[in-house]
């Protein structure tokens, strides 16, 4: 029998002023998806290339974009109803993508998201484009801009062909300036990898993490070297990814207080964690994105082996360092304990330790 829950659909928020490029990423993503199924809620239908139809940009609509992705026009009333629609089974989206433009300020939707009643919805970011070449202007006649970046969990640079290395330096400063933590990324043209946003790695099914390139793959990078300005192949963006694996128990209150000062730079962090003693009946799904943080625990499947596994991803970030300080997180050997032999204790510390973790949990609705 499976999970007495679905995995949630991460909704991502995507930000930023006319010119920088945001619309162009969206269809970047639509286009280089790597089979994940993609809901997209825009406040007029014109931001989407909807190739072979012809729609009206009315609000209140939804179209399929093809491939099983879904597109809704909505304003900022309606957006409760529409994650309600996008969350349905029978859509069996893997993530949702809001556009911020028209609908409300980013701030706003993001409050939305994290305070909607909606069980199967999770916060996937806040992602602001910022024009590279254009920041100074940007900034003389949008000054909320520096509220944006403070609030972001992630920072596409855009359109870094176009800037020079101080325009980008500059962008980059008002990020730190801004008391902000988020991972800050070059691109051209809107091309991120799709794999900082959503990826297929560590589904709890066990699926495989490295999935082999579909003939659609094939298509795309085949395309994307004959659109011109020699700049088609360049989908991967300049980031880092950290892999983790443990066969030892991860200790919580050492987990935790990783998690509670995250370097700078580092955007996401998903996996399951082994608490043995402190849980030993359940895996713990980590879902951190900037500085939010959610813990989903599920019992461990028959034949499951019992380990931690942990992907990391950010901009920026020493890898090593990262790895070294995990694997410092692993729980003491029983022989290294003080007073080994006092099993009750050991399992009251346990306890205590895992109410760090408990925070994060969220709590069931009444209707399970």
């Amino acid at each position: 029998m499976s999970s007495s829950h679905s995995p949630q659909i991460p909704v991502v928020v995507l930000a930023g002023f006319l010119g920088s490029g945001k619309t162009t990423l969206l269809n970047h993503l639509l286009r280089h998806r790597a089979g994940n199924r993609i809901g997209v809620v825009v406040n007029d239908f014109g931001a989407i290339e909807i190739d072979a139809m012809t729609v009206s940009g009315q609000v209140g609509s939804t179209v399929s974009l093809g491939g099983g992705c879904l597109c809704c026009a909505v304003d900022a009333s309606e957006l409760d109803t529409y994650l309600e629609t996008l969350t349905r089974p029978a859509a069996r989206l893997d993530v949702i993508v809001i556009e911020a433009s028209g609908l409300a300020e980013p701030q706003e939707l993001v409050r939305m998201v994290l305070a909607s009643d909606n069980p199967h919805i999770v916060y996937g970011g806040l992602v602001e484009v910022v024009d590279a070449a254009e920041f100074e202007a940007t900034r003389q006649r949008h000054p909320e801009i520096d509220r944006h970046l403070a609030v972001a969990d992630l920072v596409v640079l855009n359109k870094t062909d176009r800037a020079g290395d101080e325009e980008c330096a500059r962008v980059r400063q008002a990020v730190t300036d801004s008391g902000s933590t988020a991972a800050v990324v070059p691109a051209t043209y809107g091309r991120i990898d799709p794999q900082l946003l959503f990826d297929p790695a560590l589904r709890p099914d066990g699926a495989e993490k490295a999935r082999q390139l579909t003939f659609e793959d094939l298509y795309l990078e085949e395309r994307a070297e004959e659109d011109g300005d020699g700049h088609g192949a360049h989908l991967h963006t300049a980031y880092e990814s950290v892999d983790f694996t443990s066969d030892a128990p991860m200790d919580p209150r050492r987990l935790m207080d990783f998690l509670d000062s995250r370097p700078e730079g580092l955007y996401r962090i998903k996996g399951y964690v082994d608490f043995g003693a402190g849980d030993p009946g359940n895996a713990y799904g980590v879902h951190a994105v900037g500085r939010f943080l959610r813990f989903t625990p599920r019992p461990w499947t028959r034949g499951e082996p019992k380990r931690t596994q942990l992907v990391l991803i950010g901009s920026g970030i020493d890898a090593p360092a990262l790895r070294k300080e995990l694997e410092s997180c692993r729980a003491p050997r029983e022989t290294d304990r003080e007073g080994a032999g006092r099993e009750a204790p050991q399992d009251a510390a346990h306890e205590r330790a895992m109410w760090g973790v408990l925070r994060y949990v969220q709590q069931p609705a009444d209707d399970a």
